[in-house]
């Protein structure tokens, strides 16, 4: 079996979750308003908030958050089946 680049995986999983998230909005536009809009539109945000470094002739920002919905981790988890059905048959 041929080692697994966990960048690669990593990358993948990314954007599964990245193409779930994005089909989760473009869904909530789609349906009517009501209980099911608010669902797909709950998310979760986790992350850092920004911090500025300033020496004077440079001002560097740095942070990051993510934005977690329910189609997003439905979009995680087909990419990490794929991966385990691609991982499994090639041995």
């Amino acid at each position: 079996m041929k080692k697994k680049r966990l960048g690669i995986i990593l990358v993948i999983l990314f954007f599964g979750m990245l193409i779930g998230s994005a089909l989760g909005k473009l869904i909530a536009y789609v349906v009517p308003e009501g209980v099911v809009k608010e669902f797909f539109l709950k998310s979760i945000t986790a992350g850092f908030d920004p911090v500025t470094f300033n020496i004077g002739f440079l001002k560097l920002t740095f942070g990051f958050s993510f934005i977690i919905n329910i189609i997003g981790i439905i979009g995680l988890a087909m990419a990490a089946y794929m991966l385990r059905w691609y991982y499994g048959h090639r041995i």
